[in-house]
């Protein structure tokens, strides 16, 4: 059984009708930062959670980007090192990056 645990800080800046957000991952072994803004149209009405929300999503999006092309590199490292790209049969292993 593998267990292991990730710590993620979000932290959100606002000035001047625009919210930026950065994720932090911690894996203990790496870290990743993702970032994220959102701006509001200065017709629309202050509403600070929107902003939060949207910045947070994409931070975290961004974050999710990085994860998914390391995780794609690594297999494809491995792939290479072991050959078992060309011999393995249809369907079998890692899914690539954009069956996820």
């Amino acid at each position: 059984m593998h267990t292991v645990e990730w710590q993620i800080g979000l932290y959100l800046f606002e000035e001047a009708g625009t919210t930026k957000a950065r994720a932090v991952l911690d894996t203990a072994t790496t870290r990743f930062t993702g970032h994220g803004d959102a701006h509001r149209n200065p017709a629309d009405p202050d509403v600070p959670e929107i902003g939060d929300e949207l910045a947070a999503g994409r931070a975290l999006n961004d974050l999710g980007r990085q994860l998914m092309d390391v995780a794609q590199r690594e297999v494809e490292d491995i792939d290479a090192a072991t050959d078992s790209g060309r011999n393995a049969p249809p369907g079998a292993g890692w899914p690539s990056a954009d069956q996820m």
